[in-house]
């Protein structure tokens, strides 16, 4: 396919909203996954709002800035355009509130046992997979994969092409499909519409549980059973060593899904433009 320039790389979404810069979080990203990776491109899909809104620091850093649409009244129905718009045959798909403490370059090999691979039960800072249902009531009740797509893995082929395909006709047909499900109120989220689409393709062709490294930290408060009365960051310690996240004095060595937007502060910004914009 012509828009293929390169084998690897990781891909995220940065569509702004009046409550997030998440073009500054992806351009964080980025920062921290050419400081962290050896395959470390990266493509940023925005729309024409955020894409006006790209700067010289931006462009310095981003391998591929891809206009992926006007406007999205629902921007998680842009997610399955990914596996048009990615530059790479293989693409690490990530939200942009995600930051890696060391490589994962180990891990493409393991993805490569599949076509498309989801990330099933996300961790806590403990380090175990999650056991706090609060938050997956609708996963399950309608007996939907515990899956999350802050991080993914897929390769251009005709399998992804159909999960991908059928996550779009999801979105396309949602005020149909959610009179089908229980405790369900609101616009599709991309988690459970990537879940059903799961369970269309066959859970055991996207997903790799028994590979349960092949997943992220949430920091989600009442993910790690604190109250979501406040932000995990003013709730336990946290401290950074060089790359690695430290909390409650353990050590992160899974990528942490921060969650929190303000953890991303003009400081760590400036730690890794430090580290990597004198190497570009």
């Amino acid at each position: 396919m012509s828009q293929h320039k390169e084998q690897c790389g990781f891909v995220s979404f940065a569509i702004n909203n009046s409550d997030t810069d998440y073009l500054e979080l992806a351009y964080l990203q980025a920062l921290n996954i050419k400081a962290t990776q050896e395959i470390n491109s990266y493509a940023v899909l925005v729309d024409k709002a955020t894409f006006g809104l790209l700067t010289d620091k931006h462009k310095q850093v981003f391998d591929y800035v891809i206009q992926v649409g006007e406007k999205w009244d629902n921007p998680f129905a842009a997610e399955p355009f990914v596996w048009y718009f990615s530059p790479f045959k293989e693409t690490i798909k990530l939200e942009s509130d995600l930051l890696f403490t060391r490589s994962i370059d180990h891990w493409w090999t393991a993805f490569r046992l599949k076509d498309v691979c989801l990330a099933t039960g996300a961790k806590t800072h403990m380090g175990y997979a999650s056991a706090i249902r609060k938050y997956r009531e609708l996963f399950d009740a309608n007996n939907l994969p515990d899956v999350y797509n802050g991080l993914m893995y897929f390769r251009y082929s005709q399998t992804s092409k159909r999960f991908f395909d059928r996550a779009t006709d999801i979105f396309n047909t949602w005020d149909s499909i959610r009179t089908e499900l229980q405790r369900i109120d609101g616009a599709a989220t991309t988690d459970v519409v990537y879940a059903i689409a799961a369970l269309m393709m066959g859970e055991d062709q996207v997903t790799m549980p028994s590979m349960d490294f092949l997943n992220f930290v949430h920091m989600k408060s009442g993910s790690n059973g604190w109250s979501d009365n406040r932000s995990w960051i003013d709730t336990v310690m946290n401290e950074r060593d060089g790359d690695i996240i430290r909390i409650n004095n353990l050590n992160q060595y899974s990528p942490v899904h921060y969650y929190d937007k303000t953890y991303a502060t003009k400081e760590l910004i400036e730690y890794y433009e430090q580290r990597v914009l004198g190497r570009i």
